[in-house]
């Protein structure tokens, strides 16, 4: 199993706005649904984080996942109002070993 962090580091007082977003992808199914889906945010270290976190079994998935919805129109509107919000990102992907 696989683990993939998409980290976004928010412009300063930009969290409400992002955070609003992210609901409206999330109510409008604009990600993709996976079983083990979890948003974070910074509670300590680097301030104005946002953390996507999901899990796949294999890289495939993952990849699968990526394809279709970053393909769909409404996917790329609403992605062009969010990344507004962002300074920067990185992605993690982290193997499960326990």
């Amino acid at each position: 199993m696989y683990v993939i962090r998409d980290i976004f580091y928010l412009k300063f007082g930009h969290y409400r706005d992002a955070k609003e977003l992210l609901d409206e992808a999330m109510d409008n199914k604009l990600m993709p649904e996976q079983q083990d889906n979890r948003v974070l945010t910074d509670f300590t270290g680097d301030a104005y984080r946002l953390i996507l976190e999901q899990s796949f079994n294999t890289l495939g998935e993952f990849e699968q996942a990526l394809s279709g919805v970053m393909s769909a129109e409404e996917w790329q509107k609403w992605y062009k109002k969010f990344k507004g919000h962002v300074r920067s990102s990185h992605r993690e992907i982290l193997k499960l070993v326990f």
